[in-house]
């Protein structure tokens, strides 16, 4: 269904949010974003789309440090496969009454924007096919318009109960960062991503085998502080490695001395924002 979210295509699969309250997270993830319970236990559970596959784990702390200006998480984003698909949320968000901070057209995708309760930042997007995506001096270019709500809305399934789409994805991630040249030598140098599009200097969108961004870095947050490990927010993150890509990553990540941790049957790395990034290879 996903051409740049498959088993030959390098992407992220599912990420670990620290959180102060569960019961809190709960009414937002599942009573009103729709999420599936896959597994809990007394502090942890991971919430499903499709009641199989991991996209979100959530760890409670009630002493975690609420959220502040820093690098790391600037948002996760959803991926849903259609217009009618991202209607029905915005709808649902409309009769729960959720607050939405932004909605934008980006050329190459419809999204809207918000926080979870712990005010991590949130993107839910559908993209457009790719023949559609702008192009500028022979390049793929994004944009940031005011979305079209009216039109989105007029594809809204009629009669339809409010469910969320089996479908959904973590389409991509967005980071804050201290420096983009840095951050370019990790994530594409390192672990194998292609600049895709560098936005006013400040901000550098990267991908696999030509998707418009499995990753955004922006440097926004200036200088500020690494997130703090007992901080709410993105603690790890799964990205899938095809495995006939597999043995030049190993070998990337040897070029530029970075450790890959095996144990058991996990193997990760820490990324630059000192985030564990969980290898999953097929």
């Amino acid at each position: 269904m996903y051409k740049f979210h498959n088993e030959s295509t390098m992407h992220f699969k599912s990420i670990t949010l620290l959180i102060q309250d569960m019961r809190r997270s709960l009414a937002f993830y599942v009573d009103i974003l729709g999420l599936y319970i896959l597994s809990q236990d007394t502090r942890e559970i991971v919430l499903s789309a499709d009641g199989i596959h991991p996209l979100i784990q959530l760890i409670e702390d009630r002493n975690a440090l609420p959220i502040e200006i820093t690098q790391g998480l600037y948002h996760f984003a959803l991926l849903l496969p259609n217009r009618g698909a991202l209607a029905l949320v915005i709808k649902q968000l409309r009769d729960k009454h959720y607050p939405v901070s932004g909605a934008s057209d980006h050329g190459v995708s419809e999204a809207i924007y918000l926080d979870d309760p712990d005010g991590n930042g949130i993107e839910i997007y559908r993209d457009l096919e790719e023949s559609k995506w702008p192009v500028e001096n022979g390049k793929m270019t994004m944009y940031t318009n005011t979305l079209d709500v009216a039109s989105v809305m007029a594809e809204l399934p009629k009669n339809q109960a409010y469910h969320v789409d089996p479908h959904m994805i973590l389409g991509h991630l967005h980071f804050h960062v201290a420096n983009l040249k840095d951050a370019e030598n990790f994530y594409c140098k390192a672990l194998g991503f292609d600049p895709v599009l560098n936005y006013m200097k400040s901000a550098l969108f990267i991908s696999n085998k030509g998707y418009h961004h499995h990753l955004g870095l922006n440097i926004w947050n200036g200088d500020a502080p690494l997130n703090k490990t007992k901080q709410v927010g993105l603690k790890s993150y799964v990205l899938f490695v095809p495995k006939n890509d597999y043995p030049l990553f190993v070998r990337r990540l040897t070029e530029h001395r970075i450790s890959l941790i095996i144990e058991g049957d996990q193997k990760y790395l820490n990324d630059i924002l000192n985030q564990k990034i969980i290898i999953e290879v097929q």
